[in-house]
């Protein structure tokens, strides 16, 4: 009578070594090698491949994972006027990159968009709503369609993320890219932190 095996015990360990180990190479090189990602997590390449089939497999799952606290951070309630609900969603995301630096890095290599996309539409829906809500209050800009300027909103928070904004008001320069596209003036924008201070520091 034959018997089904369990799976060996470290076999778990070795996928969260391999994922663990890909998450440090490619936050500091979107680029990072199969074999740079193997070694790192003390495997042999064929072991690596034990568990992935190939690279796309392991960037995917990563994604998969990541984007995972993105989409809960925009499943968080959020206020009812659409500027201050863009604010505010973009003053949470920024602080949470420090820790998914793998996603953001795989988010701005333009060979993973479609993989980065899918695995975010949670949080792309909550942006289309967001716009939506503004456009018929006209809170939002309406001399463009809802889903380019959701688009648009999209590639604002990244490209900030990809020219790597630093220091202290880095979040507040964030949210005043994202809201400077949304149709706001700076001065609007500055008018809207000014008398909201929680969304910055709430967020950190």
């Amino acid at each position: 009578m034959s018997t089904v095996r369990a799976p060996r015990r470290d076999a778990q360990a070795n996928r969260t070594s391999i994922l663990t180990a890909a998450r440090v190479a490619l936050a500091q090189d979107p680029n990072a090698s199969i074999d740079l990602i193997a070694s790192t997590a003390g495997l042999s390449r064929r072991a690596l491949y034990g568990h992935f089939d190939d690279r796309s497999a392991l960037i995917a799952e990563l994604i998969r994972t990541g984007a995972q606290r993105f989409n809960a951070i925009a499943e968080q309630p959020l206020a009812n006027e659409a500027p201050i609900a863009l604010a505010e969603l973009a003053a949470r995301l920024w602080h949470h990159i420090a820790h998914i630096q793998t996603v953001t890095a795989i988010a701005l290599d333009d060979a993973h968009v479609a993989d980065t996309a899918a695995a975010l539409a949670p949080l792309r829906k909550t942006v289309a709503e967001i716009v939506e809500r503004g456009r018929r209050t006209n809170a939002l800009r309406t001399d463009i369609p809802d889903d380019v300027l959701a688009r648009l909103i999209e590639e604002t928070a990244r490209m900030v993320v990809r020219v790597d904004v630093v220091g202290p008001d880095a979040a507040t320069t964030a949210v005043r890219a994202v809201l400077s596209i949304a149709g706001l003036s700076w001065q609007e924008a500055d008018a809207l932190l000014a008398a909201r201070p929680e969304i910055i520091e709430a967020a950190a």
